[in-house]
């Protein structure tokens, strides 16, 4: 079964009343996409890896990577993992004119269809096309123009798509799958949680999908319509820097009860990051088929490389002919000179910001580790443990998870293993709320 099957077969499952799910791994990070591929591994299922339109777009997004360069990034990633390639399956999350939301309408949807355009053309079979936010300075967006710009975009992926599928040579891929639709607040963060989040009406998400299928059906767009699968909702959960809004399937109940009448579509939720097991599994029961997690893995990430750092600190004390990597001090400076990816999320006096930069659970820091800087500490830090054998006490420590499986055999005590291990504790989570696994 692909990828696109897979997802279609989800829904249906979900409407026969069997809870299924998948989880969707927002990340470009190595040591994240080795973790993704091997719980997928221990699961014996697919990954599901999703790029957004910030991280990678036809001009390289934030991480200089195209969607080609993604594409076999990823599948490099799987290749060096022993994965099967045919169980990876790529999605492009919020595709639209978001990176170009302060040009004006007409060049940041040309721009927008470009994006998608270079998103079908490298495989990427889940499509989330998002066109909910104003451009060029406007102050708000009509509905109506929200479903004819989406249009605009899928009629450009169909295109694409046809257009592969007719050209002997190119990579051959499934018609793609879309959702619609957008979260409340909009991705990259929000500090509203201090207040609270409104679940979306049942209303709203009535109207998304009614004139949505109307612009679709209006434009010739029938079977594209057919494979629109979910819609993007607010169910309540969100995070803020040291705040985390649980899901409450009671405030939501009137949402997932509305679901029941469209047979075709689940619920994509975004934002999960932090929320228990049991929470997000009682998410995917009432209809949040589609949970997506982003920070909350490189959050786990920083979190097992700075205790590797206390780790380190103790040993170089007994090691005079070690250097230290100073990863934690680097990565702080290096924020310091460029506060471009957290100056707008983190606010408080100097002290107070220096703490958000480390430990906020928005986890800005993950746009810092490919710093030249910083990737030399991390590497000097994964040598110096790497050199010397990290003792049983330290593990037990800092890792007392990781611990027990050095103990029972299951584990090496190598640093980056144990990174890996601490990244697959948050995946473990997700797989058993998505139904992969029964029981934790």
């Amino acid at each position: 079964m692909n990828g696109v099957s897979l997802l279609r077969n989800l829904v249906q499952e979900q409407h026969r009343g069997n809870p299924a799910g998948i989880y969707s791994v927002c990340s470009s990070h190595p040591s994240v996409v080795q973790a993704a591929l091997s719980q997928a591994q221990r699961d014996d299922g697919v990954v599901l890896i999703e790029a957004t339109s910030n991280q990678v777009n036809q001009f390289g997004g934030y991480t200089g990577m195209t969607p080609e360069k993604f594409h076999d990034f990823v599948l490099s990633q799987a290749e060096v993992m022993g994965f099967d390639a045919g169980r990876v399956m790529l999605g492009g999350d919020h595709l639209g004119p978001i990176p170009f939301r302060h040009e004006d309408a007409p060049y940041a949807m040309e721009k927008a269809c470009g994006m998608v355009r270079s998103f079908v053309e490298a495989g990427f079979v889940k499509i989330h096309l998002d066109t909910s936010m104003p451009l060029g300075g406007a102050s708000s967006i009509d509905p109506q123009e929200v479903a004819e710009r989406c249009v605009q975009l899928c009629l450009v992926c169909e295109e694409t798509h046809r257009a592969l599928a007719g050209s002997a040579g190119k990579r051959s891929s499934p018609a793609p799958v879309y959702i619609i639709g957008t979260e409340v607040p909009v991705p990259g963060g929000s500090d509203e949680v201090e207040e609270g989040v409104r679940v979306t009406s049942t209303g709203d998400f009535e109207e998304t999908v009614a004139i949505t299928r109307h612009a679709f059906i209006q434009a010739g767009l029938d079977e594209a319509w057919e494979r629109v699968i979910a819609v993007v909702v607010q169910p309540g959960v969100e995070f803020g820097d040291h705040r985390i809004l649980e899901y409450r399937r009671e405030d939501a109940a009137a949402l997932s009860r509305k679901l029941r009448a469209y047979p075709h579509l689940v619920f994509e939720a975004h934002s999960t990051d932090y929320q228990t097991a049991q929470k997000m599994r009682e998410m995917v029961e009432d209809g949040f088929a589609i949970l997506k997690v982003g920070p909350g893995l490189t959050f786990a990430f920083r979190e097992a490389v700075f205790m590797l750092c206390a780790i380190e600190d103790e040993l170089v004390m007994h090691k005079g002919h070690m250097r230290s990597s100073e990863l934690v001090g680097t990565l702080d400076r290096v924020m310091v000179k460029n506060p471009l990816h957290w100056a707008g999320y983190y606010e408080g006096d100097e002290e107070e910001k220096a703490f958000k930069r480390r430990y906020s659970l928005f986890d800005r820091v993950r746009y810092y580790w490919n710093d030249q800087r910083v990737q030399a500490s991390l590497q000097r830090l994964l040598h110096n443990l790497k050199e010397v054998k990290i003792p049983l006490t330290l593990i037990s420590q800092f890792f007392p998870t990781q611990y027990r499986k050095v103990r029972d055999g299951e584990l090496e005590s190598d640093p980056e293993v144990l990174i890996r291990d601490r990244v697959m504790e948050v995946l473990a989570d997700y797989s058993f709320a998505a139904g992969m696994v029964r029981t934790f």
